[in-house]
């Protein structure tokens, strides 16, 4: 039986790597791609979205969403890191397709009503869209089956400050509600991620297996691969968005440990994701109440790397 998942999504380079694993993957059944702003303006990551959906030759509707922030000033777009476009500066074409005239709040809503208890949300970038369809019908935390998120970090230092990952500090009051929700939420952090590196050895070898998605992905790579290598000297790029996939194949992967999340809203902590683990007692009442949130701490980056790159190329 296959799981239904929303994928909700600001691509970005690591989102296409993410949203083609989703898609080669015989488990999953994408039911649409919800886009927002993140590594890329929320025009431009719908485009992706939609260049994603022909190369990968999949016919799901791609849905936007939310264009800034719920309550901040939104930050600059990371062209730096993945490029302009989204996909490393490498011009591609534009999309034949058009997206759907729903709002990405209005398509998860629908979707979760339209299967009760059965639909995951993966959330690839700023939470913006899941904060507006809890507004939207706050009932859908308990018809969700699962949020899993690629997003925060609960030890690891932040990408970007000291404590703060970027989909979170992009939006964290949207952040914050969505870790307060009565839905079951697991988060695929820095935690996991920076153990993680993808090299242009496995691109490759899809590459030459899978060449539709293969030629693109390794195109795109070499950009996201040279921040990598400029600013921490290594010889590949993070695997950051992918993980929230290979969670949903084989959790067994992963060592999980539960706890509270709050986010914080303001201050020079701005955007952290503060772990309160499960059974410990504070005097602080801040994280009195809120559900568990279930945090990806240990990862076998060689089991998750031969999942993705089985899946990749498997026919």
């Amino acid at each position: 039986m296959t799981r239904k998942i929303i994928i909700d999504t600001d691509p970005g380079i690591d989102d296409a790597m993410a949203i083609f694993f989703a898609f080669q993957a015989k488990e999953l059944d994408v039911l649409g791609l919800t886009t927002t702003y993140g590594n890329v303006p929320v025009d431009i990551a719908t485009k992706n979205a939609l260049i994603l959906t022909e190369i990968a030759g999949v016919d799901v509707p791609v849905v936007g969403g939310v264009s800034i922030p719920s309550v901040i000033a939104p930050r600059p777009f990371p062209d730096f890191v993945h490029g302009a476009d989204g996909f490393g500066n490498i011009d591609y074409p534009a999309p034949t397709k058009t997206a759907s005239d729903q709002t990405a709040a209005e398509f998860i809503v629908e979707q979760v009503r339209k299967y009760p208890g059965e639909v995951t949300i993966v959330a690839l970038a700023p939470l913006g869209n899941l904060a507006k369809a809890l507004e939207l019908d706050p009932e859908i935390a308990n018809l969700v089956d699962e949020v899993v998120l690629m997003g925060g970090t609960a030890v690891e230092y932040g990408n970007v400050s000291p404590v703060a990952e970027a989909n979170i500090i992009n939006d964290p009051h949207a952040a914050d509600k969505v870790f307060g929700a009565p839905w079951q939420v697991t988060m695929v952090g820095l935690d996991v991620t920076h153990q993680v590196l993808l090299d242009n050895t496995i691109l490759e070898r899809i590459k030459a297996q899978n060449p539709e998605q293969g030629n693109f992905l390794y195109d795109c790579a070499q950009f996201y691969i040279k921040f990598y290598s400029d600013r921490f000297g290594v010889e590949g790029c993070y695997f950051h968005d992918a993980s929230t996939i290979a969670y949903l194949l084989d959790p067994s992967i992963f060592g999980i440990e539960l706890g509270a999340i709050r986010v914080a809203c303001e201050g020079i902590a701005l955007g952290q994701t503060i772990f309160a683990p499960q059974g410990m007692e504070y005097p602080e009442p801040h994280w009195d109440g809120v559900p568990m949130t279930q945090v990806c701490m240990e990862v076998d980056g060689e089991r998750m790397l031969k999942l993705f790159e089985d899946v990749m190329v498997a026919v």
